[in-house]
């Protein structure tokens, strides 16, 4: 282990402190805000990765659109369906019915 070595754990070491110390004196409402700036930002790196990728592959994109649009829309319908008392299958008996031929 050189000294360079040395020295870099240290100021890691320290850095680690210095960003503890400056965590737990930080009024909450301070950290709230910090914690919004960073969502912020990684929504705005997200939609332009996003955006990059729909520009290059068009075709991906609507058929990706389409199965969520699909997913939501079946999500409805059983949705709906549990709702109105339909959801769930019940055991129960049936009786066969003969066809009557005419002709």
């Amino acid at each position: 282990m050189s000294k360079f070595d040395a020295y870099t754990d240290r100021v890691v070491d320290l850095a680690g402190k210095v960003g503890g110390a400056v965590k737990d004196h930080i009024p909450d409402h301070a950290m709230r805000w910090f914690e919004t700036g960073a969502a912020i930002g990684a929504v705005k790196t997200g939609s332009r990765v996003a955006g990059k990728f729909v520009r290059r592959n068009p075709a991906i994109a609507a058929a990706a659109v389409a199965g969520a649009g699909l997913l939501w829309y079946a999500a409805h319908r059983r949705a709906k369906r549990i709702k109105a008392g339909e959801g769930e299958t019940i055991d129960g008996e049936s009786t066969r019915v003969a066809s009557i031929r005419h002709g």
